[in-house]
Parts: structure tokens; C-alpha cells; sequence
């Protein structure tokens, strides 16, 4: 089982910080069955590279950290 407050720290430390720095945020939603489902805030809410940065950076960090986890999905 995923722990939510593991996820919950990989966000505060490793991706956050990445976010906040374009004026954009990212609040986790929920876990379930090895899916994370995020949403992308500020900034990045509307950016049309919205699913690039979920996938090739928040999904890739997060995969990275917690290996049990097999996608992120933006909600």
C-alpha cells in the first residue's frame, strides 16, 4: 500500500519548490490502487505544457521515489 504522507513529502521537497518557481502548485487529491491523482494549481493549472509537467516531471519524481506507484492522474 501506498503511504499517503510519503507521497505527500516527495511532493513537498521535490516538486513543489520546481512549481512554486513559475508561479504554479500542486495539491494531492488521493491514492488509489497505485494511482496518484493530483491537481496541477496557479500557474500550471492552465498551462497548455500542464500534461507534459505531469508526466515527464511529477509522475517521473514520484515513480522515482515510491517504485509501487504506477501513474499519476490530473484531476
Amino acid at each position: 500500500m501506498i503511504d499517503k504522507e510519503t507521497v505527500a513529502d516527495v511532493i513537498d521537497k521535490e516538486i513543489r519548490p520546481g512549481l512554486a518557481s513559475h508561479g504554479g502548485g500542486i495539491d494531492l487529491i488521493d491514492i488509489k490502487q497505485k494511482k496518484v491523482f493530483v491537481r496541477l494549481t496557479g500557474a500550471c493549472g492552465g498551462c497548455p505544457m500542464a500534461t507534459m509537467t505531469l508526466k515527464m516531471g511529477v509522475e517521473r519524481v514520484l515513480k522515482d521515489a515510491i517504485p509501487e506507484i504506477e501513474e499519476v492522474v490530473s484531476v
